[in-house]
């Protein structure tokens, strides 16, 4: 079975990821969510994103994606292109490679995505840092569960799984 590559993602009404630093939102059924998609996993992240994630890796695999061949990250790998990530992972056995953020990862691996795991947050950001845009006709969404706000969620939202539309060859 060939290695499928994902992007998962919580991304504004309006299109971004964050305001800059960290995710924007405190919604602990995302995160639940989060965390059940990627145990066990594979990671490819950015060297922001892992940071940020420190003390978080337990059962997983961090890729960190950086140009600088010098940086070596406290927890995991240094990769220096997602075709190098996807390698190691497919060498590695591994069925999944779930892409973790920030922005410009997300842009490098969206060329080579075959599922978006999306939460899409009912709140405008206003600006930030940008999930790729993309053509829904080409990313037909394959599961849809709606989460009312309520007095842990002070957003509503909706975590949508798109596949990408494959063409016969």
């Amino acid at each position: 079975m060939p290695l499928v590559v994902s992007l998962i993602a919580a991304v504004s009404a309006d299109g971004y990821i964050s305001r800059g630093r960290g995710v924007p939102w405190d919604l602990p059924a995302d995160r639940e969510h989060f965390r059940a998609c990627a145990a066990g996993k594979w990671l490819l992240l950015g060297r922001t994103t892992h940071r940020e994630m420190l003390g978080w890796f337990t059962d997983h695999h961090p890729l960190v994606l950086s140009r600088d061949p010098a940086f070596l990250p406290a927890v995991g790998r240094r990769v220096g292109s997602v075709a190098e990530a996807r390698a190691l992972a497919e060498a590695a056995g591994q069925d999944e490679l779930l892409v973790c953020g920030g922005a410009q990862v997300y842009a490098a691996a969206m060329p080579e995505a075959d599922r978006l795991i999306l939460t899409r947050v009912d709140e405008r950001l206003g600006g930030g840092l940008p999930f790729p845009a993309f053509d829904e006709a080409d990313w037909p969404v394959r599961v849809r569960r709606r989460h009312a706000g309520d007095p842990q969620h002070l957003q509503a939202f909706e975590i949508r799984i798109h596949e990408r539309a494959r063409t016969a060859p």
